[in-house]
This record gives C-alpha cells, sequence and structure tokens, in this order.
C-alpha cells in the first residue's frame, strides 16, 4: 500500500540588484568572523553545565510526554498503550545555562514475557550507566509494584534522584499531594521533588531549574543547536509505529514493528521529462511487521484506508520534524513470533 506525495513547483525569487561598495571589507571581516566561530557554542555561560539526565519509570508514566515537552519538540512517540517506547532515545536541551541531555527509557516492568520484554529492561536500567542525574517519573495518584521496582534498581546506585510526580494537574484536591510527596520521601533520599503536568507544561521551568542545579559544570556535549543525537531513519520509523498504535487502538496488539528498507534523499531538480522544476525530497520505504495474518488486515484496514491514513499523517509528521518534503511508501507483512525470537529482534534493532 502506498502513500505518495504531489511534489510543488519552486518558485523562484531574485533580488533586485544593491549597491554593497561600501564598508564591503568589514562585511568581509565579519563574515570571515562567523565562518570560523565554534558552531552552537556562542553565548554561553562561563559556569555553563552539561550532563546525561536519564528518564526512567514504570510503563505509560509520561516520560516520552516530559521529555518531549522539556524540549518544546516532538521526539519521543507517545499513546496511550504502556511500553510504547523500546528504545533508549536521546533528546538535546541547551540554552544559555546548561545542556541536558535527556535518555528517555522504556519503562521498567517485572512480567519479561517475552525476549522483547526482557530487551526493553535492560535497555532502561543500562541507561543508569554513567548519567549525571535521574528523573524518576510517577503517576500523582498512582503508585504500584512497579514503581517499586524502579526504585529498588536506582537504591542500587549512588546517583542524584529527582522525583517528578506527573499528572498533578488531574488531582481534584491540590493539598493532596503533599502526603504522597511525604510517602515517596520516607521511601527513598531524593535530591529534589517536583510535581508538575507534563501535557500542560506546568511546573516545567521548575524541574529544569532543578535539573541544571545538580548538572556538572562542563562545555556542552552536543552542538547547541541540535536536538538528538538519533538518525533521521530511526525517527522515520517511530513515527509510523506511533501512527498506527494511535490508529488502530486496542484492536492492535503489542506485536508490532517497522523496519526502514530506504531512505533516499534527491535533491531539487528539473524533471528531464517536463522540464518543470522539482523540490528536494526524501524517499522513505517501510514494511510494518506483525505476527499474524489478522493483525495485517486490521493494519491495513478496510479497503486500505487505515494505512493510507497511518501513511498520511506520518508523512505530516516527518515533514514537520525533518523540514523537507516527504515520498512515504509503506507496505505491511508478517513474520512470526518476531517479538520472542532473539534473532529476530537483532536484525530489527532492538
Amino acid at each position: 500500500m502506498t502513500e505518495n506525495t504531489e511534489l510543488n513547483q519552486n518558485q523562484d525569487t531574485t533580488n533586485e540588484g544593491i549597491d554593497q561598495s561600501e564598508d564591503i571589507s568589514v562585511d568581509n571581516d565579519m563574515a570571515i568572523e562567523e565562518f570560523f566561530a565554534p558552531s552552537g557554542h556562542a553565548d554561553i555561560a562561563d559556569d555553563f553545565k552539561a550532563g546525561y539526565v536519564a528518564i526512567v519509570g514504570r510503563p505509560n508514566v509520561g516520560k516520552s510526554t516530559l521529555m518531549n515537552h522539556l524540549l518544546g519538540q516532538k521526539l519521543s512517540i507517545t499513546s496511550r498503550k504502556p511500553q510504547t517506547t523500546r528504545h533508549r532515545i536521546h533528546g538535546i536541551l541547551s540554552n544559555h545555562e546548561m545542556q541536558a541531555v535527556f535518555v528517555d527509557t522504556p519503562g521498567i516492568h517485572r512480567n519479561e514475557v517475552r525476549a522483547i520484554n526482557e530487551r526493553m529492561n535492560k535497555a532502561a536500567v543500562s541507561a543508569l550507566v554513567d548519567v549525571d542525574l535521574v528523573l524518576f517519573v510517577v503517576d500523582s495518584d498512582q503508585w504500584r509494584d512497579d514503581d517499586l521496582l524502579v526504585l529498588q534498581k536506582l537504591g542500587d546506585t549512588n546517583l542524584n534522584v529527582v522525583l517528578v510526580i506527573n499528572k498533578s494537574d488531574t488531582l481534584k484536591d491540590k493539598g493532596s499531594v503533599l502526603p504522597l510527596i511525604e510517602t515517596f520521601n520516607d521511601s527513598f533520599d531524593f535530591a529534589d521533588i517536583v510535581p508538575v503536568s507534563a501535557l500542560k507544561n506546568q511546573n516545567l521551568d521548575r524541574l529544569q531549574e532543578v535539573i541544571a542545579s545538580h548538572l556538572p559544570i562542563a562545555a556542552p556535549i552536543y552542538d547547541t543547536e541540535q536536538i538528538t543525537d538519533r538518525s533521521e531513519r530511526f525517527l522515520a520509523s517511530e513515527i509510523i509505529r506511533e501512527k498506527i498504535m494511535r490508529s488502530a487502538g486496542d484492536e492492535v496488539p503489542y506485536d508490532l514493528t517497522v523496519q526502514i528498507d530506504a531512505f533516499k534523499d534527491e535533491p531539487a531538480h528539473t524533471d528531464p521529462k517536463t522540464g518543470r522544476p522539482r523540490k528536494a525530497c526524501t524517499f522513505i520505504d517501510a514494511t510494518i511487521y506483525v505476527e499474524r495474518s489478522g493483525q495485517k488486515a486490521i493494519v491495513i484496514g478496510d479497503k486500505g484506508q487505515r494505512i493510507k491514513q497511518v501513511g498520511m499523517d506520518a508523512r505530516k509528521d516527518m515533514e514537520q520534524l525533518f523540514d523537507k518534503k516527504i515520498m512515504l511508501t509503506l507496505w505491511v507483512k508478517v513474520k512470526r513470533g518476531w517479538s520472542d525470537d532473539e534473532r529476530a529482534l537483532t536484525s530489527l534493532g532492538y
């Protein structure tokens, strides 16, 4: 099933001639200085702070939503389903005073039914190595066994841990969060406790201040204009997976993944057949793998309507994130038992 985007013609604009004879030497000197200046590292504070910040918690507490809203950019996919995040994803937040490299992790959980669950837990726990700070995210009104499991993992480290009580806007009685804070504080020696609403951007400025206070003084780890170290291929596959999970809801179980088969950038050019200018475009071919034939039918939908809508929604997000035109082709195939097959998981990037 294919979802294509029609390319629009370029509209060339040309400026009228301008007399630039005055101060041309000054302009040249400024251009040379700008060219050799360190990219993305200008205007940083003398006591600039930088470090890695792991975001951990049980499934479906809003870890990815928190990172996306801290960044002001949708980078990690979200859905109502638990364990939506399967890989460690780095998001980079930079300002004049600090750079926090967030590590969004899969939810830590006890029920390791299949090989993929075990790998997700390992990915989450391994994120605690060589980080400077941990954000432990919990629900404002729920404490579950998996929260305790995460806390036990954190107790095995010497890391500073900030308790982030998410979804605090859902509490009808705001005062009810105080006993919850006391309960958490009695169970662990947290460096700080910050109630937030990631979805509504409430108290995130305060959380950024707390994060900065616990990072070491250091030079930026990445270019301050960079928002992630993940490739466009990886981000494209995650966007497609999110759209399927959101579109199909509970109809499609956990057992699906997306593989990018081709990712080709085509520069702007003139069509040799028509002589018309064509915009730069990226052509992406992707395969959606499910475990059973019935799941394939659900993903494709009646007369292909679901997969068509998935393609349209995914392409829109990709164009916004990558800032370029996208031509997307989607295929759906059955790969039985992939989520419990070690070789298949490795080949699919887990």
